[in-house]
């Protein structure tokens, strides 16, 4: 990618700094640099107005195609408008799993009337998705879910668990796969399905994380139902569609997350100062070594999302996972050296600080979406081509 931004570029990126500065103010002032990952708890109603008013101003589904409703900006446009989203202090999003994940599966996979049905409401940020794919036991092994579904008088009917499933209780709906084969073993007899959470064969339940918030649900599936026609793909496609989904995590949003990654190592070198911790020359070392991995890992996400004409993966998106990872929760545990004695101490109310919740938060990074290891199995056989055994 050409990291030289055009003057119209440049131009654009006024037009968010603008509209972001002109927006988060008033009622939701306070929602700067909420709501992010160990903090999903926070001003939950307000941020889903929040989803509304960028709706409205036409800034979610800024990358889909015009006729979608989207704007069809570039790749560079996508990126300074995440980078920038995250610089201004951005609240959390409560609908980006719907906005970056589903729906660029239902352009891409869906039918009309699913489009038609879908992508208006998460465009204007009154509907929001959550994702059904791991299972107690088929996690990393994703191929291993038993969750069951069974076409029966016009109707899905869905029977089984899933598990870890970020947001499911602010959710409206979930897209989940399960197995339309009873007899099936693996990656066959898969279905990708939408499912309404609003129903009563549905009960989530939260799991309480060591920050003491619950973004990750357990969600059961007792005769829950949803439409026949709401399968994207065919019966044992569910395998094909799930992944394609798992390819739109790797984005221009990723370049936003690493502005949130900036904001927070901007907090380490802030507690740093204050703290008298950047007086040690090993502290000041793990700052600069923090600092250039961040501007390592947009360099290889500029070079992984390229010109955004491409239709398959490059070897360097299969790095892209296990590196923020790693990077990311080293960050949380230089965050505890840097406060030191106050690392362990909590405020009266119980409630923990910025940098306690990223260093608690942080340990999940190298386990969810794939574990370090199962992540260095995928660069192994997927991106190197070498044999499994």
């Amino acid at each position: 990618m050409n990291l030289d931004l055009s003057v119209e570029n440049e131009s654009f990126r006024c037009e968010v700094v603008d509209w972001l500065t002109n927006n988060l103010i008033g009622e939701f002032e306070k929602l700067r640099f909420r709501g992010g990952p160990g903090d999903e708890e926070a001003f939950t109603t307000e941020r889903k107005q929040w989803e509304k008013v960028l709706g409205k101003s036409g800034w979610i589904g800024i990358g889909w195609p015009k006729e979608y409703g989207g704007k069809n900006l570039s790749i560079a446009e996508q990126m300074i408008f995440n980078e920038e989203y995250a610089r201004a202090g951005g609240p959390g999003r409560s609908g980006h799993i719907g906005e970056t994940l589903l729906a660029p599966t239902l352009i891409a996979l869906g039918t009309s009337k699913q489009k038609q049905r879908f992508l208006p409401p998460i465009r204007s940020g009154e509907e929001f998705w959550c994702q059904g794919y791991s299972e107690p036991n088929a996690g990393s092994d994703l191929a291993n879910i038993s969750t069951k579904a069974s076409l029966r008088d016009g109707k899905w009917v869905i029977d089984g668990q899933k598990i870890w499933t970020s947001l499911a209780h602010e959710a409206d709906w979930c897209f989940l796969i399960a197995r339309a084969n009873s007899e099936s073993v693996g990656r066959e007899g898969l279905v990708y399905l939408l499912v309404p959470l609003k129903q009563s064969g549905v009960t989530i339940r939260p799991i309480i994380q060591m920050t003491g918030s619950s973004e990750f649900n357990e969600v059961f599936f007792d005769d829950a139902v949803t439409d026949a026609d709401c399968i994207v793909g065919e019966v044992g496609d569910g395998w094909k569609v799930a992944m394609a989904t798992l390819s739109f995590e790797r984005g221009a949003s990723t370049l936003g997350q690493q502005m949130q990654f900036r904001n927070e190592l901007n907090a380490v070198i802030e507690a740093a100062k204050q703290s008298g911790a950047m007086l040690d020359p090993i502290i000041r070392q793990k700052i600069a070594k923090a600092w250039g991995g961040l501007k390592i890992m947009r360099m290889n996400a500029l070079r992984m999302l390229g010109d955004g004409k491409q239709t398959k993966l490059g070897r360097e998106a299969y790095i892209s996972k296990l590196y923020w990872a790693s990077w990311h929760r080293d960050l949380g545990e230089l965050a505890m050296e840097v406060l030191g004695v106050d690392a362990d101490r909590v405020a009266s109310n119980g409630e923990l600080s910025r940098l306690q919740k990223l260093f608690l938060f942080s340990r999940a990074d190298t386990i969810y979406a794939g574990t370090n290891q199962i992540q260095r199995n995928i660069i192994a056989e997927r991106a190197l081509g070498l044999p499994r055994e």
